[in-house]
């Protein structure tokens, strides 16, 4: 086992043991263990307890968001006080002074992307978990916490006629139905991230000068991270863009709560 695969173990783990215990608990309420819906429901119920779990992380966010807009003046003025100084002596000291306010104020410019970095390995775990499914299955393994049974189970479920270890890229089953049902979570992520960085940029970008750092930030990230997830839905097997429409949606959910406070 390399070392990339050793550190993602436990996570593997971990996903697939949240999965199956949504699982068996749906299966135990009468739902049928194979049918499409009731795996589509454990990852769903992944989804509301690794998002749960980041609320303490995502109020940590909001905090910062709200001190890199009370920041803004200082850093404006400092940017003023440079301009026009291009030397290396002048870009050093400038960089140490914006180090220093971000340490002062307990911020920093990338605070907004600590949820998507703390979701990274619990995503990444999960489109190894789906993507290995088949290969499980016609081995006769079990993956993770998932039996073979299981994973046989998963390998033939599908939603909406479309296998949720199929892709987009990839394929696998009913071509049309893999291909419908993947555009429209596709676009749904792109729209639920969309509209967040625009709640987002709504709130901390208040009363800010339009050529801030901040608000070239914002509008930098409005407009990459839908399309980083947008080409990136290609490749997800169905399970995962499960999973990220869901998560996405809990998002977007959580900004426009936070929006609606003073």
């Amino acid at each position: 086992m390399d070392f990339f695969a050793a550190v993602m173990e436990p996570f593997r783990w971990l996903v697939s043991v949240i999965m199956v215990v949504f699982h068996d608990g749906l299966s135990a309420a009468g739902m049928p263990p194979v049918a499409g819906l009731t795996w589509a429901l454990s990852i769903i119920g992944l989804v509301l307890v690794i998002r749960a779990a980041l609320i303490p992380v995502f109020l940590a966010q909001v905090r910062a968001q709200v001190r890199m807009r009370l920041l803004q003046p200082d850093l404006k003025e400092l940017q003023d006080r440079y301009k026009g100084r291009t030397d290396q002596t002048s870009r050093q000291a400038m960089a140490q002074e914006q180090m220093a306010l971000y340490k002062k104020h307990g911020t920093n410019p990338f605070s907004a992307c600590l949820p998507l970095l703390i979701q990274a390995p619990f995503f990444l775990a999960l489109f190894q978990v789906l993507s290995g499914i088949s290969g499980a299955a016609l081995k006769s393994e079990g993956i993770g916490a998932m039996s073979h049974d299981q994973v046989v189970q998963f390998d033939s479920s599908s939603l909406f006629g479309a296998p949720l270890s199929a892709s987009l890229l990839h394929g696998g089953g009913d071509p049309t139905a893999v291909a419908v049902l993947a555009v429209v979570m596709i676009l749904v992520m792109i729209a639920c991230q969309f509209l967040t960085q625009k709640l987002v940029a709504a709130r901390t970008m208040a009363g800010q000068d339009t050529d801030s750092p901040l608000m070239r930030q914002q509008r930098v990230l409005l407009y990459l991270l839908p399309l980083i997830f947008g080409a990136g839905g290609i490749f997800f097997p169905i399970g995962v863009l499960v999973y990220w429409t869901v998560s996405n949606l809990w998002t977007l959910g959580q900004q426009f709560l936070v929006s609606r406070r003073p």
